[in-house]
């Protein structure tokens, strides 16, 4: 299954914001694509447009052959009619109900074409491919949070949608609980083999769990493609920046080999070697942009080698990977505990770029 949307939707201003236009061309496959950015870029409207509980001013959304939306023809399919599985911020389950009552709520309408047999069969299969059976009869105020968000999960998947949409659906969870709801989700995403849009501001949850990346700011798709070539290839520094896992820094290309595959650039005094750039021109400036997580620092030595940067050591602040490095000209690297040790005492250290990283963005 595939998803292609074209929406626009435009929001006056009112008292408090100013106004807003949603422009952006979504195309997803099966698995999860992870829509990604800051809070008021237009994630959530981007669900609501899809699930029917607002209605675009322009534009067309097909979901494989099924034409939710066209506003040329006036197409315009209610939400019962989409059979798209939305779990809200809040998990949207109702309070006064079990959880087996949720998920019979839930499954009341598409399957009782099918009798009172197989709906029974389909919430007996989802209670225990969620770990809910033994919590069935209890009401969601009894639930723990990662329960309730399983249990929401289920009571989505009732009605075998064409469609998942998630909104920030492990938000308010601890990192237990998380990374439980993390493993549900994978499963899901392997055994329904549809399309799962995962609205997030988290980008650890897109590193866990996106097959795709959708980068939004202000109504627009600034980058789109799959996780591993949106990540290590950012299309511009303004992107990067906003990424906030990146060193960047000005840099020049002194040479460039398409014979042998190879560029080198100049940062600061240091020569970088690095993978071939395709239509640059030596002399071309720009920036080196490559994720700290790359940066190999040590202790620094006189002995003249490329990739690698000599930079002062200006502070140190303890993370959950280790001992984060600040230096000068903005370039942050991460040790172990035991790693820093060893560099304790240096002012100066020597950081070292693996070739396969360096990326070059031009001016």
């Amino acid at each position: 299954m595939s998803v292609d949307a074209r929406l626009i939707k435009r929001l006056p201003a009112i008292a408090d914001a100013d106004s807003f236009e949603l422009n952006v061309h979504l195309r997803a496959e099966a698995g999860i694509t992870a829509i990604f950015g800051p809070s008021g870029a237009g994630k959530t409207l981007i669900l609501n447009c899809l699930g029917g509980f607002a209605r675009p001013d322009e534009g067309r959304i097909l979901v494989d052959d099924h034409l939710f939306f066209d506003a040329a023809a006036g197409v315009h399919l209610s939400p019962q009619e989409r059979r798209c599985g939305y779990i809200f911020q809040d998990h949207a389950l109702f309070p006064h109900m079990s959880v087996r009552e949720n998920l019979r709520f839930a499954a009341a309408s598409r399957l009782s074409k099918t009798g009172r047999l197989n709906r029974h069969r389909r919430i007996k299969d989802l209670l225990e491919a969620f770990e809910l059976t033994d919590l069935a009869g209890r009401k969601p105020m009894q639930l723990s949070g990662g329960q309730k968000q399983r249990a929401a999960l289920a009571r989505t998947l009732v009605n075998e949608p064409h469609l998942l949409l998630l909104d920030e659906p492990a938000r308010g969870l601890d990192s237990r609980l998380r990374e439980g709801f993390y493993q549900v989700l994978r499963r899901t995403r392997d055994q329904l083999q549809i399309p799962i849009l995962l609205v997030t501001h988290d980008l650890e949850e897109c590193f866990e769990l996106a097959d795709f990346i959708c980068l939004i700011e202000n109504g627009r798709f600034t980058q789109a493609g799959s996780r591993d070539a949106v990540f290590k290839r950012p299309a511009g520094t303004d992107i990067a920046r906003a990424l906030g896992i990146y060193n960047i820094l000005p840099a020049e290309i002194e040479a460039l080999d398409p014979g042998r595959n190879t560029s080198r650039l100049r940062v600061f005094e240091f020569a970088l070697d690095g993978p071939y750039l395709p239509g640059r021109l030596i002399g071309d400036q720009g920036y080196l942009c490559v994720p700290s997580s790359e940066f190999r620092a040590g202790p620094f030595d006189n002995q003249s080698s490329s990739n690698r940067l000599v930079l002062r050591l200006i502070g140190q602040t303890p993370s959950s990977r280790g001992i984060r490095l600040q230096f000068e000209h903005g370039v942050a690297a991460t040790v172990t505990e035991s790693e820093y040790r060893s560099l304790q005492g240096s002012d100066r250290l020597t950081v070292e770029i693996p070739q396969s990283a360096v990326y070059f963005i031009g001016k």
